[in-house]
């Protein structure tokens, strides 16, 4: 089809996820911030805090490829189902070339890009199943956007990664204070499990997510999430109940 130089307005296209329905789960890490990891050990949620506040190895667990969301469509909550819904700000690694036991020293190799996730939990159903997988698999639970940059626009040592609702900011740190970076991620996720091009890896969240505070500050309708990570841009998403 010839090129041509019609400019379209972005009010004209709907913006979808970067990876709109991954090929299979995403992988994601969890209590990978040493702030977070004492919040969330001491929020009476977490059933790995019986191995130590700070995790000796990545602890990485999925969420389904149908829980993905573009930037602003609705993370929808069900009543029905939970009344402890969160949020957590994260950057999230693409990978864009296939690997099996990849070394960390070789690790941003297999690097495509990054994107920015919105690791919503279902806290109360983290809790009683004793996994992560059903509390963080809920349909929307996986806001995905706005945009993927290529590995090169990133600076791992030095980039912020904030979250507001409703304003409020609640997050605000940086990549270089993760426990594991992503190297090191890469590698353990890598142990005996091929990862495949378009393979999505959440890398944690930092401290202030809604069971930090007391009470908690869990989204309700009418809520609006945005999280901005530098270099990607700001991912944002309103609340609704279904």
């Amino acid at each position: 089809m010839p090129a041509t130089d019609r400019t379209i307005a972005v009010g004209e296209i709907s913006v979808q996820a970067p990876i709109p329905r991954p090929r299979r789960n995403i992988f994601c890490v969890g209590k990978n911030y040493h702030e977070h990891a004492k919040e969330f050990a001491q929020s009476g949620f977490d059933s790995s805090a019986a191995k130590g506040v700070v995790p000796d190895a990545p602890i990485v667990f999925s969420k389904l490829p149908e829980s993905v969301i573009p930037h602003g469509a609705e993370i929808r909550l069900d009543p029905g189902v939970t009344e402890a819904v969160d949020y957590e700000a994260e950057l999230a690694v693409i990978i864009g070339t296939a690997g099996r036991n990849i070394s960390a020293r070789e690790a941003m190799r297999h690097v495509w890009g990054y994107t920015i996730v919105n690791d919503v939990t279902a806290r109360d159903l983290q809790s009683r199943h004793s996994q992560w997988l059903i509390g963080k698999s809920q349909d929307s639970f996986c806001p995905m956007g706005p945009a993927a940059v290529t590995a090169d626009e990133i600076d791992l040592v030095d980039t912020p990664v904030r979250c507001r609702v409703n304003g409020e900011l609640r997050q605000d740190s940086n990549t270089a204070l993760m426990i594991f970076d992503v190297p090191a991620i890469i590698a353990a996720i890598s142990n005996g499990i091929t990862l495949m091009p378009g393979d999505v890896i959440a890398t944690g969240t930092p401290a202030g997510v809604g069971i930090g505070f007391d009470p908690p500050k869990y989204l309700r309708a009418g809520d609006r999430v945005a999280v901005e990570i530098g270099g990607i841009g700001v991912l944002e998403n309103p609340v609704a109940e279904v």
